[in-house]
């Protein structure tokens, strides 16, 4: 995937549609979470929030990914005060992007396997182009990570 065009994709956020294409003359930093408003992608959303200006500065719009439902997504955002839309990955076209881009694949816990998404991120360049992939992600410390990538 690294050094490859981008998986092109359309998909909902709690405040409108995005695409792929919105984002061409900017990095963008696509982070893909299991569930809002849990420990682990608190911490992490919070870290995206705290360094929001830093990325914002180096010229890279944070969109982070879930399955879960838009108004949820809206209902934690203004909790956590997130300044990043995320968005809702459906399982109908044309969204996906979790399958598109590698996040959605079997998972362990407690000796039970079940599918649901994996803790990653990618980082796309102004053309599209994908130029880091960290997976799996720390939760805690992982925006500062993102900025020394950028």
């Amino acid at each position: 995937m690294i050094g490859s065009p981008a998986p092109d994709f359309t998909a909902q956020t709690e405040s409108g549609p995005v695409s792929l294409s919105d984002f061409r003359g900017k990095k963008l930093v696509l982070y893909f979470y299991p569930k809002d408003d849990t420990p682990g992608c608190t911490i992490e959303a919070r870290g995206f929030r705290d360094h929001h200006a830093a990325i914002a500065a180096k010229n890279a719009v944070v969109l982070g990914v879930s399955k879960d439902t838009l108004k949820k997504h809206g209902t934690w955002k203004a909790k956590e005060c997130l300044p990043f839309s995320l968005v809702s990955d459906t399982d109908a076209e044309p969204a996906r992007l979790c399958e598109k881009y590698g996040a959605w694949r079997m998972k362990k816990l407690y000796g039970r396997e079940y599918m649901g998404i994996a803790r990653i991120t990618v980082v796309i360049d102004e053309a599209g182009i994908v130029r880091n992939v960290i997976d799996p992600v720390k939760a805690n410390g992982h925006a500062e990570e993102i900025l020394g990538l950028l």
